[in-house]
């Protein structure tokens, strides 16, 4: 197995409310720490963030928060990542809450060392982006979550969700270097799930002086570590593909530079997929 490939089922054998994750520690990196956690309905949970910010990210199901013993609130319904926009809290460091799964629910858990006293915040559905990306068989929808004008500290996070066939975070692109306006230095991680349990699909991770270079096939419920480099993706024929994406750093921007290689494939691309958008964004209440 590769070092920046993790596996559900391995996590779901040792910890069954933990179906994957992956510390700072683990990853061999300083920031971020991601897990994605199960709870049968009517189970509670009670943590607090201690000298991380955090942001938790339905995937499916509904459940009840409270932090610092304020008031109470529901994320949900959402039947599944390709059934509905996402519903997500944001909890700064030093924040003690509470969670309660209304029916069963999985939740992805996001965080990264903080130093700044910030408030907690639901992110509903429809404060959530919308932005149809690239063209032809590259062409993906992009749905943020906590963009950098988001009031967090470190963490920026998004949902990509990329048609049958097509290309993602296409012309390979990468955060490793801090030159900024240009370019950012961020880790960040992916996290898949697909349309149908057996489909599958490959993330390419690469330096340009070849001193990485891996192919990663990737299935429903696996945990890629972009640590360095580019990182292009393209889902197999006939199969719908979600990521979600975690990155921090330290700036809050998402700054990238293309491989040059491809970069002119931004300058004229075709006409968009027309089965984007895959979810339309809800109206506000």
């Amino acid at each position: 197995m590769s070092e920046i490939l993790f596996h559900s089922r391995a996590a779901e054998r040792a910890r069954p409310s933990v179906l994957v994750e992956v510390t700072a520690r683990q990853a061999g990196w300083e920031l971020i720490d991601f897990r994605v956690r199960r709870f049968p309905e009517g189970q509670q949970w009670s943590a607090e963030t201690g000298e991380q910010e955090a942001c938790l990210v339905l995937l499916s199901g509904e459940c009840r928060i409270q932090w610092q013993g304020g008031s109470e609130y529901v994320l949900g319904p959402r039947r599944g990542v390709f059934e509905g926009y996402p519903h997500a809290a944001y909890l700064p460091r030093r924040t003690a809450f509470r969670l309660t799964a209304l029916q069963a629910t999985e939740l992805a858990d996001g965080r990264a060392p903080s130093g700044r006293d910030l408030a907690p915040r639901l992110v509903r559905p429809h404060e959530c982006g919308f932005e149809i990306r690239g063209g032809g068989n590259a062409t993906r929808q992009i749905v943020d979550i906590l963009p950098p004008s988001f009031p967090a500290d470190r963490l920026l996070v998004c949902e990509v969700f990329t048609p049958a066939g097509n290309w993602s975070s296409f012309p390979p692109h990468k955060h490793d270097v801090d030159n900024f306006p240009h370019e950012v230095d961020l880790e960040e991680v992916y996290y898949y799930r697909f349309s149908q349990p057996e489909a599958f699909g490959y993330q390419r991770v690469y330096r340009s002086d070849g001193s990485r270079d891996e192919m990663l096939r990737v299935k429903d419920g696996d945990l890629v570590l972009i640590p360095d480099g580019y990182h292009p993706f393209v889902t197999s024929y006939g199969f719908d593909a979600y990521y979600l994406n975690f990155l921090a750093g330290n700036r809050r921007s998402m700054a990238a530079s293309d491989d040059p290689q491809f970069a002119r494939f931004r300058e004229s691309w075709p006409p968009a997929d027309p089965r984007l958008p895959m979810l339309r964004r809800p109206e506000a209440p």
